[in-house]
């Protein structure tokens, strides 16, 4: 049986390019995952996992999709070697009914963890820098100029916190904080 495995990092996102594959592809179920893939704790991967059986293949899109690390990809995909079951990553075109395969499948992951670290390695750098030079304080603070009119309307009873709230353009946290601010004044 052909199982596919589908994954998005976010609900804002959309399952759809891999949903038209998998049926481009003939396969017969789909799990899909709705979260991050940082590591194998996934609900519906699980279930995938325990699903397949001997004589099984799974089908991916990309191998970052199925595992965000190397260590994670191999694990998964030595677990479906032991019961019989093999991979496929399309977008690598990669199948590990082979020594070759499985190589592949190897350097790849390997490169995909290489990159992933980089991105992060130079994020982190320019954070650092960017808070060194004063550039990065933090959320913006959101300007509320026509606060104390609309503060001295809600103290008089003439409307409530959620619509000064709204008048302003804050949410009504915000909207808590900057009173009990002015009142400390």
């Amino acid at each position: 049986m052909k199982v596919g495995y589908v994954r998005i990092s976010t609900r804002e996102q959309n399952t759809a390019r891999q949903d038209v594959l998998m049926e481009q592809l003939g396969v017969e179920r789909v799990y899909t995952d709705k979260l991050s893939g940082k590591n194998t704790e996934r609900p519906e991967l699980q279930k995938m996992m325990d699903f397949v059986r001997e004589g099984d293949v799974v089908v991916v899109e990309s191998f970052s999709r199925f595992a965000r690390n190397l260590r994670d990809l191999l694990d998964l995909t030595e677990t479906l070697k032991k019961k019989g079951v093999q991979f496929i990553s399309q977008k690598e075109r990669i199948d590990t009914s082979g020594p070759a395969g499985r190589l592949m499948l190897q350097i790849f992951g390997a490169l995909a963890e290489f990159e992933r670290e980089t991105i992060l390695e130079r994020q982190a750098e320019g954070i650092a820098i960017a808070k060194e030079e004063g550039r990065m304080n933090g959320r913006p603070k959101k300007a509320v100029d026509t606060f104390e009119g609309v503060y001295r309307d809600w103290k008089a009873g003439k409307i409530s916190a959620a619509a000064g709230a709204r008048k302003l353009g804050i949410s009504r946290s915000t909207w808590y904080r900057k009173a009990e601010d002015w009142e400390g004044d």
